[in-house]
């Protein structure tokens, strides 16, 4: 009943809407009675489109009857004595009406109860705007279905109104053909006698002048009939462009725009299912009108009557066939996009679909697809409608497909499994664009017919911004452009329009998309790390995130220009950090045992707060894709002081020869994970099991390690006098300059550069030389003993 307490309150045209929901068919009386009976009752729970349901519908209808009857019969009074008069006669007529139809009478409540709900939503947004719009997804898809429930009942309604114009007109022939009789016989008079002539044409006179008397009255109200019919479809149309705006351009768009996130690493787009049956249902109810309106033309043109009718009708016919086109041009759609970093010479994938393929019966005669690559400028062209001489601007191998009609789903698709860039055309750059700007857009295109060939329609489609290269090393600035596009591209923007500049947030935003798609993690990246990437993009000093808040990062800041001091962008080190986690640290960033993003001095501030032997990871600053690992412990050259120190950075190369885990595992001075994990509850479920067995005939599998004589004294411990500790990897304590080289052995060891620095290179070529040996057939004495 608080539906119906809501739908009394509405005012203006919203009120006159609902009072127009009531009528013979079902008085609003009924609806006032019996308001809490009604909004109780399971209307949804028919579907009336199955016929084996309308034993539920029959049963609504009897408990209906019974419902008035029983309100008849409690009013008392005078005016009680009149209601139940009505009720009863109400009672009378809903049976009459609909007991050889029940489905009917579910029909006609659920699109009261339908329009009622939309027209006090609609209200309620007005009053409150912003109220309505947090209620989310399942509101917007309840609002859309009442909009195709309301849009079934008034094209029923046109369909009624155009049999009953068909069988008045259809009357009117025949009435008309009967005057023709009647001026036919009084014509053939002259040969009868005089008395029998007058006789005979007075009658038939007098039937005459009564036939044409209503002839003109019937021709003036079958007038009125089809401008009414007109208006009504009219009305129709209006709803049906308002409802394909929201589907199309509204609904459709936002899947778009997911779809182009998730290239970003967004969520995944979801799924057509829904927006194919919405555009199925707005394709049913078009082409319904577009035949009703055709039938009334053929009407017309049967009978002609003078009258405005045949202008509205010319201009539904052009309205109703526009709305078809807008929604067959804008339903095919890329429902997988080509990778929009393209590699020449390398098999790709896509696939096109139209949503409403199934319901036109375009499978009927399957239309092929063509796949064409064309530039910025091209594609501009294109939307412009400019003749492009069918230009291209690269070759793609495997690019015709045939649609194809999938039964059990109902959609009509493209696949195109094997397409390859052969070449590509590059057009001029200008300014300081590089090659892995250079934006393209593989074009999709088809042509088909439906209803039997009554219409023609030429759909074309264009991809996301496809970035051309033809080597592994452009990857990494060609994600860039992808990306910047992805997340600051405007809908409907002119091709490949996007922003020069964005706020620090709007990039934050994208990059952490980026980092938790590309890390398969719900770690993103938290504000500290935020702050430390804003603090290495503009150069500053700053802690406090607020006074990034308002700051702008230009393109070329992004990835044009490098970063201070360094031979790499920002992006180019950002991008080198997710390459390293994701192929190797994934696991760790996950279990939060590397915090990543800290330059040294906030290690070092961290660290030597904390005992001797803790440690953490941090990404390099001077190293794309490196992790380095930073600890505190005592100065060896000056008693009682302590101070942090970090390791050359690890890199991809390195982690591919022996993992993180492994090497932490090796270095014994390293003890606890900041702030203090024991760093074996830690790691030591990634460690290489040791492997002390023989492999093969008298062989035993090495295992390589890399070590450093530095004089070191773990905490904790005591050294024999003149011994050293070994080091599994070079220490490089760059806490403060005039550290720098206090620690290293004398610089005759040939493991370390002229400045005290680790050399990877060389320790790898003696480490495979070590192996090379150990691969030599052992002695009998070694057999099963670890090298």
């Amino acid at each position: 009943m608080a539906l119906w307490i809501q739908a009394q309150q509405l005012k203006g045209d919203a009120l006159h809407q609902m009072q127009a929901l009531y009528g013979q068919h079902f008085p609003i009386e009924v609806r006032h009675y019996l308001a809490q009976w009604i909004e109780s009752q399971p209307w949804d729970a028919i579907d009336v489109e199955k016929q084996q349901e309308e034993f539920k519908a029959k049963r609504l209808l009897e408990s209906l009857i019974q419902e008035l009857q029983r309100k008849a019969e409690h009013q008392m009074g005078e005016d009680g004595f009149l209601l139940k008069i009505k009720l009863g006669h109400y009672a009378s007529q809903l049976k009459s009406a609909y007991d050889p139809c029940p489905m009917e009478l579910v029909r006609c409540i659920k699109h009261i109860l339908y329009t009622e709900q939309r027209l006090v939503q609609e209200a309620s947004n007005v009053s409150s705007p912003g109220v309505g719009l947090t209620d989310g997804t399942p509101q917007k898809y309840q609002q859309i279905n009442q909009a195709f429930e309301e849009l079934r009942v008034m094209t029923q309604d046109t369909e009624n109104d155009l049999r009953k114009l068909q069988h008045s007109q259809e009357y009117f022939i025949i009435q008309y053909q009967e005057s023709l009789r009647i001026q036919a016989q009084l014509s053939s008079l002259a040969s009868l006698p005089p008395a029998e002539r007058v006789q005979r044409e007075t009658s038939l006179q007098s039937r005459k002048a009564t036939l044409e008397a209503w002839l003109t009255r019937e021709a003036n109200t079958l007038q009125k009939y089809r401008q009414d019919l007109a208006e009504k479809q009219q009305r129709t149309l209006a709803l049906l462009r308002k409802q394909q705006t929201v589907i199309v351009d509204d609904e459709l768009i936002q899947w778009k725009r997911r779809q182009q996130l998730a290239g970003n690493g967004g969520p995944a787009e979801g799924s057509l299912d829904i927006l194919q049956s919405w555009c199925e249902k707005l394709a049913d109810m078009i082409w319904q009108n577009r035949q009703q309106i055709r039938r009334v033309e053929h009407l017309t043109q049967q009978l002609p009557i003078p009258g405005p009718t045949e202008e509205l009708l010319k201009e539904l016919n052009s309205t109703v066939t526009d709305v078809i086109s807008a929604l067959v041009t804008s339903t095919f759609i890329i429902e997988k996009q080509p990778p929009q970093v393209l590699k020449t010479q390398t098999k790709f994938a896509a696939t096109v679909r139209l949503l409403v393929g199934g319901k036109l019966n375009v499978h009927m005669n399957p239309p092929q697809v063509k796949a064409t690559i064309i530039n910025e400028q091209q594609a501009k062209a294109l939307l412009k409608n400019e003749n492009t001489r069918n230009d291209s601007s690269g070759e793609i191998l495997n690019n015709n497909c045939v649609m194809e009609y999938h039964q059990t789903t109902g959609t009509l698709s493209a696949h195109f499994r094997n397409m390859s860039l052969k070449r590509i055309k590059r057009s001029d750059r200008r300014g300081a664009e590089s090659v892995t700007e250079e934006k393209f857009t593989v074009l999709f295109e088809s042509q088909f017919s439906v209803g039997g060939n009554e219409l023609m329609f030429h759909v074309k489609t264009l991809s996301l911004p496809v970035v051309v290269i033809v080597h592994g090393s452009q990857d990494n600035n060609a994600t860039a452009t992808v990306l910047w596009d992805n997340a600051f591209s405007e809908p409907g923007r002119v091709p490949f329009v996007v922003p020069d500049k964005v706020t620090w947030p709007q990039l934050c935003e994208a990059l952490n998309m980026k980092y938790k798609s590309e890390v398969q993690s719900d770690r993103g990246l938290s504000e500290e790390n935020l702050v430390f990437l804003a603090q290495k993009a503009f150069s500053s000093s700053s802690n406090n995130p607020e006074d990034y808040r308002n700051m702008t990062m230009t393109w070329s800041q992004f990835n044009r220009e490098s970063l201070p001091g360094r031979n790499f962008t920002f992006w180019q080190w950002f991008d080198g950090v997710i390459e390293l986690m994701k192929k190797h640290l994934k696991a760790h960033w996950n279990d939060g045992a590397i915090l990543g993003f800290l330059n040294k001095q906030q290690a070092q501030d961290m660290l030597l707060s904390k005992p001797n032997g803790t440690f953490l990871l941090r990404f390099s600053d001077s190293e794309i894709g490196g992790i380095t690992i930073a600890w505190v412990a005592e100065n060896p050259n000056k008693a009682g002081e302590r101070m942090v120190w970090n390791l050359m950075p690890f890199t991809t190369k390195d982690f591919s020869i022996r993992s993180l885990a492994d090497r932490i595992s090796d270095l014994n001075h390293l003890l606890f994970l900041y702030p203090n994990q024991p760093k074996d509850e830690v790691f030591s479920r990634y460690c290489t099991p040791p492997n002390s067995k023989a492999v093969g005939d008298g062989y035993v599998k090495p295992e390589i390690k890399q070590v450093v004589k530095v004089e070191f004294s773990p905490p904790n411990s005591e050294q024999p006098g003149g011994n050293s500790n070994f080091m599994d990897h070079s220490a490089s304590p760059n806490v403060n300059q005039q550290n720098n080289f206090a620690i290293y052995a004398p610089m005759s060891d040939p493991m370390l550069d002229a400045e005290g620095e680790f050399d990877l290179e060389e320790t790898m070529d003696m480490a495979r030389q070590v192996e090379e040996f150990l691969r030599q057939p052992s002695e009998p004495q070694w057999s099963g003993q670890q090298s």
